[in-house]
């Protein structure tokens, strides 16, 4: 792809009302079509008979102008994980338009300091899972505002891709369906920074429901997600003694000397043929360029597909000990997200794998990834669990942050289809 339209200076993007050729609609169930073919799926989860509307794709695509407002007004509500102000208000602009989807009332919900959007089904059958907390900070916005593309139909916009646009799609699947009353949703505001408040929730909702999607961003390609690696993460501090690096070093012990001892140790524990890693990463060390230094710190981040490995190599790292005399080495953290194991997303990629076939947009295909999500928590609860069902686009975290625009009503569809068969009904068109 040509990374043209995101260097230098922004371009012109189309404006909305550029991009939106027909008005926009509170929401998109009520659109009349004319052809109503109908085709009968075999569900392989529930054993039954669902039938499926052949033009599920034609009302999500009659949907876009509605997606386009929306995401514009998500993009623009800059939403930091580390801004309650500004997480409130995101929440407050999304109740409204989940609430009407879901034909309920969802709850902002308060944990600690955090505001998490909560929609619990009376007879919950399947959480829809993701966040509205990004990694950019309040006044980006300024410098990096909404944009299309005109040539490549190219949305940009910090957090467009992770996971706004997977919230708006969520959306319109779940305008597709005649009913939500077996739809938990749940969006939290702390995922990018560990959903320490969230867990509890996260964990209540899932097994409530029994079965998670997790609308995070697709794969390359649009696939989704069926395994991810499980992280930990360290804090390792040495502590040495102090002396004039000039008149006496050798009164000191050196921290620096003392970490650079441990980062051999620790890059070590890695595990290249279990694609097992362990990487050193933000080091400091010292205090004046004349000074022994008497502390030292590197974080440490690891990551492994299984258990069994994520547990070795904590217990690696709590074992870490000092190698110059009258240092000490002290090791904090652990395992924060356990491993995603592939065999909890089985069941329900067959069906989204089938959902796909039925839309006619082919084969759908699915990949482990090695970073982490919420949908990490739901699977190591044994909670089967498919993740990546968001946006297709790239570069989350970036400043070529990206989504492809008219990828959205298929992936809308997808979702929908993919809700309908699990909760034994057809879309509604």
């Amino acid at each position: 792809m040509d990374g043209s339209w995101n260097d230098g200076p922004r371009k012109r993007g189309l404006s909305l009302s550029e991009v939106c050729s027909t008005p926009a609609r509170p929401w998109c169930g009520d659109i009349p079509l004319v052809r109503r073919t109908i085709i009968v799926i075999l569900s392989a989860t529930q054993g039954m008979i669902v039938p499926m509307p052949l033009d599920a794709l034609t009302a999500a695509a009659r949907c876009l102008p509605t997606m386009i407002s929306r995401l514009q007004q998500l993009v623009d509500c800059e939403s930091p994980s580390t801004s309650a102000r500004h997480l409130e208000e995101c929440a407050a602009l999304v109740e409204p338009w989940l609430s009407s989807a879901l034909h309920r009332p969802a709850e902002i919900t308060r944990v600690e300091e955090n505001v998490h959007l909560v929609a619990r089904a009376p007879d919950p059958r399947v959480l829809i899972l993701g966040h509205f907390d990004t990694v950019w900070p309040v006044g980006t916005i300024g410098d990096w505002p909404f944009s299309i593309d005109i040539c490549s139909r190219i949305g940009s916009g910090p957090g467009i891709f992770d996971m706004k646009a997977g919230i708006v799609q969520a959306l319109t699947a779940i305008e597709l369906l005649p009913h939500s009353d077996q739809v938990s949703v749940l969006l939290t505001s702390d995922e990018e920074v560990g959903s320490a408040s969230s867990r509890a929730l996260i964990a209540e909702l899932a097994q409530d429901a029994g079965a998670v999607l997790v609308c995070e961003p697709s794969a390359d390609g649009g696939a989704v997600k069926i395994g991810r690696k499980g992280i930990a993460n360290y804090e390792v501090t040495v502590t040495g003694r102090a002396a004039h690096a000039g008149l006496e070093p050798h009164l000191g012990v050196n921290a620096s000397v003392e970490l650079a001892h441990q980062i051999i140790r620790i890059t070590a524990i890695g595990d290249s043929a279990r694609e097992t890693s362990v990487v050193p990463t933000v080091a400091s060390a010292g205090t004046t360029a004349n000074t022994v230094p008497e502390f030292a710190r590197v974080h440490v981040d690891a990551r492994s597909w299984t258990i069994t490995e994520l547990d070795r190599v904590d217990a690696a790292m709590h074992r870490l000990t000092a190698q110059l005399a009258d240092a000490v080495v002290n090791v904090s953290g652990g395992i924060e997200r356990p491993p995603f194991e592939d065999a909890v997303a089985g069941t329900l990629y067959a069906e989204a794998a089938a959902a796909a076939a039925a839309l006619g947009i082919g084969h759908l295909a699915a990949v482990r990834s090695a970073g982490g999500s919420d949908g990490n928590l739901t699977a190591a609860l044994g909670i089967p669990t498919l993740d990546g069902l968001g946006a297709v686009g790239g570069h989350p975290h970036a400043w070529n942050e990206h989504v492809l625009i008219d990828t959205m009503p298929e992936r809308a569809a997808l979702l929908g289809a993919l809700l309908a068969r699990m909760t034994g009904q057809s879309l509604s068109l």
